[in-house]
């Protein structure tokens, strides 16, 4: 294949996270090897990625992703200082095209289980028709159409004019749900961003949005794959 036209799939899974430790790597649903495990065998089923890059410094995610033994699969033992609690989004994506250097990223996340294969070649079919419309990357959202506020007051519609109007007449706002990102190594150079200047949204239900970020999270995303089996 043309190397311009190339996916890989970009999977970061640091060391230590906060809010839930071992998140990466721990037993989910009872499925050892967690939600790298199930992310991981989507990605590989997902014909229209070519490859997959698992970013890491936790020996264990490292050596889990090196059991597989899988073609697609190559593996970045991050050094340290790329995979700490300081370390920003922005730092790793100046780091991406370091690791891929032509084509296009598919940036996802292990904490998006809902998110499987047939989803990913959707997204990649809707981003190549997204390119011949004029967009340049593409990201995908969750639709949040209710009464938001701030601390300030309301911001998804004006009290002044109905103080509760009915949700279906506010404008919807969208809630980035960190499923994935596809964006070319050009954008990451010239943008130092995993999206473009001009992002096609692509609207997801609300359970292929399920983003396990909180101890809650994890608990309710296990019991929501336990009851869908």
């Amino acid at each position: 294949m043309d190397g311009a036209n190339m996916i890989t799939a970009f999977l970061p899974c640091r060391k230590g996270s906060q809010r839930i430790p071992d998140k990466n790597i721990k037993p989910f649903a009872g499925i050892d090897g967690g939600l790298l495990k199930i992310k991981l065998q989507q990605l590989i089923a997902c014909k229209r990625i070519d490859n997959i890059v698992v970013s890491s410094n936790d020996d264990r995610v490292l050596s889990f992703t090196e059991s597989l033994n899988h073609s697609k699969i190559t593996i970045d033992e991050r050094a340290d200082h790329l995979g700490s609690n300081s370390t920003t989004t922005d730092e790793l994506i100046r780091y991406v095209p370091t690791l891929i250097d032509q084509g296009h990223i598919l940036w996802t996340h292990v904490t998006s289980p809902f998110m499987n294969e047939n989803d990913y070649t959707k997204l990649i079919e809707q981003y190549d028709e997204s390119l011949k419309q004029g967009y340049d990357s593409l990201m995908t959202v969750l639709k949040v159409q209710g009464f938001i506020w701030s601390q300030s007051g309301p911001i998804s519609y004006n009290r002044d004019e109905l103080k509760w109007p009915m949700t279906q007449n506010i404008d919807p706002l969208y809630e980035i749900d960190s499923g994935a990102f596809i964006s070319s190594v050009e954008n990451y150079l010239t943008f130092n961003d995993r999206i473009g200047d001009s992002p096609k949204l692509i609207e997801q239900e609300k359970v292929k949005s399920v983003d396990i970020d909180w101890p809650d999270d994890f608990d309710f995303a296990e019991a929501l794959w336990q009851r869908k089996l």
